[in-house]
């Protein structure tokens, strides 16, 4: 087993925003005081990308990818995607709770290869 890396802008994005997952070394959360179009922020070492969750009638139709800084790697990318994929549905759940409701939400860590 070995332990990822965690840089200064990771340490950073953790402490500014709620966490909902961190995934192989990913972390995924967006800011509070954040705006629509409703997205999370993914970081990886030094590269933060953002996700887009394109919704119609409550529901993720389509999600779109954008480079902040940096660039994820290729692998590391691969896993975003593959992570959005299977948990956007709750990713939009978390986004309703907090922006909509006022509510927190728990961090979920994944350690396994989904």
């Amino acid at each position: 087993m070995h332990r990822e890396l965690v840089s200064a802008q990771q340490l950073t994005f953790a402490t500014l925003m709620p966490v909902i997952y961190e995934y192989l070394g990913i972390i995924i959360g967006f800011y509070t005081n954040d705006h629509e179009p409703i997205h999370i922020h993914a970081t990886y070492g030094d590269a933060v990308m953002k996700v887009i969750l394109h919704t119609k009638d409550g529901k993720v139709y389509r999600t779109t990818y954008q480079e902040v800084t940096g660039k994820f790697p290729p692998m590391k990318l691969k896993q975003l995607k593959a992570f959005v994929a299977k948990h956007k549905e709750a990713m939009l759940f978390a986004w309703e709770q907090v922006f909509t409701y006022g509510n927190t939400i728990q961090r979920v860590v994944i350690t396994k290869k989904i």
